[in-house]
């Protein structure tokens, strides 16, 4: 694809260099490659009497519907697929051909267009849905990966681990791609599912990397259960997680945990993605432990934040739910697509603080739509309740040494109330009743609800419960009400 001008520096342009570039590139990527070649938003850009070219500004952007994940049945109508005609009469396919020759050429075009890779999304709520990349997207996945390293401030000479499953999923692929991009050592493990909590123990011991890569929960309890059984990892630097949420408490627990197995220095980092972004944006890493907010890639996508019940776009620094447009994919591609994320922070194009990149961040913490939810606690009327507010909670009490909430139906009666069961493993030392007042009075004061029950478990009976290496995501939240009577998110992305 040509460039409309150089591509503005990833570490040092100006927010008005990117937003007047990103426009540019967007009109020319709908125009030349979206709307010609996939059979969905070419009828939707048609439906709407709307042409790439008249898109001048975001307002202008904002004419165009947004896509979600209820509009992804039909998955083959949102891959780009190429009219040969069409690509053969292209300035640059007929240079290219006259430079390098026609099979060269075709070559390129392979590269560009044919998919060689399949990954989907988890399917928890929804049948998973595949997402294909072609090279030129495993080229975006090495530069993205590369920008999570230069992010941690990796070094090509660190040893690094990837922890996440070996699984059709972003997760494992752009930590692999990650080393790939950066040219260093990387060792995937596959996690749990493949060599057990105690197999990932010993090839760190053997190894002793400096930086571990993987789900937050599967990681605290690698590390938990390391120091129990007296391991030393003195040479620990990073540990970048990805997957989940990752609340302050949490952080405090792995560094902590770090510090008693001799690397008192490890800096933690969040990774925020998705499999529809086909990428994933890094914390970075400063003087301070403080973070500084997600690290986009401005060259290669469009983020948007809008108000999750009108659609209409919020000033920068407004809290928001996170929309995503790719700006230079092949294979499978989604415009506006409505994540079902809130950026309680906001966007911001500051300078960042720790870093000092002037690329945009996204301010967390990063909350689900999907997980704020209604309860009938009694027979008259619903509860909304906030489970994002509760996971944080319950990550940052002190204490807690692992937790999962639990939906049920009193007495298993799909007609009777919702009950809320808290089940906890605390921590070495910590009087469970002492735990179990703190916990019910802030689980109160955050949601002016109590849990029903609070069942306190020891750590390996908690793992076997969580999925801990079992599941590709461990079950933090688990609705046990009957399906046909469970009443669907209160907010709808």
């Amino acid at each position: 694809m040509k460039l409309l001008q150089h591509t503005p520096d990833w570490n040092a342009s100006p927010p008005e260099v990117w937003k007047h570039w990103q426009l540019a590139r967007l009109r020319d990527y709908l125009n030349r490659r979206v709307v010609p070649f996939s059979a969905h938003y070419g009828g939707l850009f048609k439906a709407h009497g709307i042409h790439p070219l008249d898109i001048k500004s975001l307002d202008d952007w904002g004419r165009v519907p947004f896509t979600s994940k209820q509009d992804l049945g039909k998955p083959r109508d949102f891959v780009l697929m190429p009219n040969e005609a069409v690509l053969r009469r292209e300035p640059g396919m007929i240079f290219d051909a006259l430079l390098h020759g026609r099979k060269a050429a075709k070559e390129h075009a392979e590269a560009e267009f044919r998919p060689i890779l399949l990954t989907s999304t988890t399917g928890r709520s929804a049948d998973p849905v595949p997402f294909l990349y072609t090279k030129h997207d495993l080229h975006n996945l090495d530069l993205s990966g590369t920008r999570l390293m230069l992010a941690g401030r990796s070094q090509r000479e660190f040893r690094h681990m990837n922890l996440f499953p070996y699984a059709p999923h972003l997760a494992f692929w752009l930590a692999h791609h990650a080393g790939l991009g950066f040219g260093t050592f990387m060792l995937s493990t596959g996690g749990g599912k493949t060599l057990g909590t105690d197999g990932n123990i010993k090839l760190i011991d053997k190894i002793q990397p400096d930086i571990l890569i993987g789900m937050p929960t599967f990681i605290y309890h690698v590390l938990r259960e390391a120091h129990e059984t007296g391991k030393h990892w003195t040479n620990l630097k990073r540990i970048v997680l990805g997957g989940e949420k990752v609340a302050d408490g949490l952080r405090a627990r792995l560094r902590d945990l770090a510090t008693a197995l001799g690397s008192p220095d490890v800096h933690v980092m969040a990774t925020y993605g998705f499999t529809e972004a086909k990428m994933a944006f890094p914390e970075c890493v400063g003087d301070s432990h403080e973070a500084s907010g997600y690290h986009l890639s401005p060259d290669l996508g469009l983020v948007e934040l809008i108000d999750p019940k009108t659609g209409e776009l919020v000033p920068d620094g407004q809290s928001g739910e996170i929309v995503f447009t790719p700006l230079n994919a092949r294979g499978t591609v989604v415009l506006r697509y409505r994540t079902g994320d809130i950026a309680e922070g906001g966007l911001t194009w500051e300078k960042c603080p720790n870093c000092g990149r002037t690329c945009p961040r996204l301010l967390g913490p990063i909350s689900r739509v999907s997980e704020v939810r209604e309860l009938h606690i009694d027979k008259l009327k619903g509860t909304l309740v906030n489970f994002n507010l509760l996971e944080h909670l319950l990550d940052d009490q002190r204490g807690i040494a692992a937790w999962q909430i639990e939906l049920r139906k009193r007495n298993d009666d799909a007609l009777d109330t919702d009950e809320v069961h808290l089940h906890l493993t605390a921590e070495p030392g910590v009087r469970e009743a002492d735990l179990e007042l703190a916990v019910s009075r802030r689980f109160h004061e955050a949601t002016e609800i109590t849990p029903n029950a609070l069942h306190f478990h020891s750590l390996a009976e908690m793992r076997e419960q969580l999925g801990v290496g079992r599941l590709l995501k461990e079950e933090k939240l688990v609705d046990h009400r009957p399906k046909s009577n469970v009443l669907q998110p209160a907010l709808s992305s």
